[in-house]
């Protein structure tokens, strides 16, 4: 008997193999210039903070360049650093990376974190377009939304408020729902020389064509609505910057520190700033502190009364639980040492000593160890 020939298979059958292969490799090109492929993301266990404080003696053991870098690195008990592409969460102690979530094909813009999140925002065109909420811990995304920032947009945050600020405008994110909660543009003819962010709500210094004085502004953090708009005679516009938005509202026009007010713009207080003029502001429960001329003065929040000043090379980060446990223990950082301070009275409660610390940063402890932020790199101590 005479065995048949293997029969070809039907034509339907070489079209939809065709296809087939077709349709895989049009997915892998579309997979290799994908998001997803160009990123790389880990996660963590959240931190543990390991318990105990800072000895007496204390030297450099890790070090971590960053750009951008949030205001304040440590959040949810991880170090926050940026990079051209993406963020890291380093682990306190050894500096080391807890996680990371890197955009391969997107630069980041700003960086910011608060109530627990980094907020992050990428530029995959011309403009910022892309905000994503990273769990501060763990480095699980809990969010992403688009947005329409400009290239110099900069990031800042309070509890609840991300600020994003240019000279167009100022919009206002939650950090934990990712909404936009509301916008501002100035009028035709000015520009925003300046923004900041706090527990007042949200300070703009902006200045108009033609006009000799700059208007500082204070809107509410969540509605937008306006607290109050106050011109501020200065010699020239562009040397004035904010300082910052907390109880007292901080600004530094040429050679001096202003604080006004919040609750209705009166100056209370006015600092020398100092030959260099590199004045920094920030707030703590009990004080508002202001850092100039190698000095650091806590004034009454209420009434912008000197309470004490000390003598200081950066800010105090984060609060140090006191005899109460409450955030009464600042970690103040001078010259060769980080000294402890009430931050009621300004007595010196303890402190650190080290090799020599790099000035213009701020200190926040964490555990044993004290972690120093400078402009663009995080140090760490132990």
């Amino acid at each position: 008997m005479a065995v048949s020939g293997l029969r070809r298979p039907p034509l339907r059958v070489w079209i939809w193999t065709a296809a087939t292969l077709a349709l895989a490799v049009v997915a892998a090109l579309l997979w290799r210039g994908s998001d997803a492929a160009a990123t790389s993301s880990t996660t963590a266990h959240p931190a543990d903070v390991p318990s105990g404080a800072p000895a007496g003696a204390v030297s450099e053991v890790w070090s971590v360049d960053g750009d951008p870098l949030p205001a304040d690195v440590v959040e949810d008990g991880r170090v926050l650093v940026g990079s051209a592409h993406g963020v890291r969460g380093l682990d306190p102690a050894t500096g080391e990376d807890a996680w990371h979530y890197i955009r391969e094909n997107a630069w980041l813009c700003g960086l910011t974190a608060t109530d627990g999140v980094a907020v992050a925002v990428f530029r995959t065109e011309d403009r910022c377009d892309e905000a994503v909420g990273l769990d501060a811990g763990t480095g699980v995304r809990t969010w992403t939304r688009n947005v329409n920032f400009r290239a110099d947009a900069t990031l800042s945050s309070t509890s609840r408020i991300v600020l994003a600020s240019s000279p167009t405008g100022v919009v206002t994110l939650d950090p934990t729902g990712n909404n936009i909660r509301w916008r501002w543009s100035p009028p035709s003819g000015c520009r925003v020389l300046d923004a900041a962010v706090g527990d007042a709500g949200v300070a703009v210094l902006q200045h108009c064509a033609g006009s000799g004085a700059v208007q500082l502004r204070l809107a509410d953090g969540f509605d937008g609505d306006e607290h109050w708009t106050r011109d501020l005679v200065v010699g020239d516009p562009d040397d004035v910057v904010l300082l910052g938005a907390g109880r007292l509202v901080g600004v530094r026009a040429g050679d001096e520190a202003r604080l006004f007010a919040s609750a209705d713009s009166t100056l209370l207080t006015t600092l020398p700033a100092g030959p260099d003029r590199a004045v920094r502001q920030t707030s703590v429960p009990a004080a508002v502190l202001v850092l100039a001329d190698g000095r650091l003065t806590a004034l009454d929040p209420v009434s912008g009364q000197r309470m004490w000043d000390a003598p200081a090379t950066g800010l105090p980060g984060e609060p140090l639980p006191g005899p109460d446990d409450e955030g009464s223990v600042l970690p103040v950082p001078d010259g060769d040492a980080v000294v402890s301070r009430d931050a009621v009275t300004g007595a010196e409660v303890g402190s650190s000593t080290s090799g020599g610390l790099p000035a213009d940063g701020s200190v926040t402890a964490i555990g044993p160890t004290l972690v120093l932020r400078l402009a663009d790199r995080v140090v760490g101590y132990r």
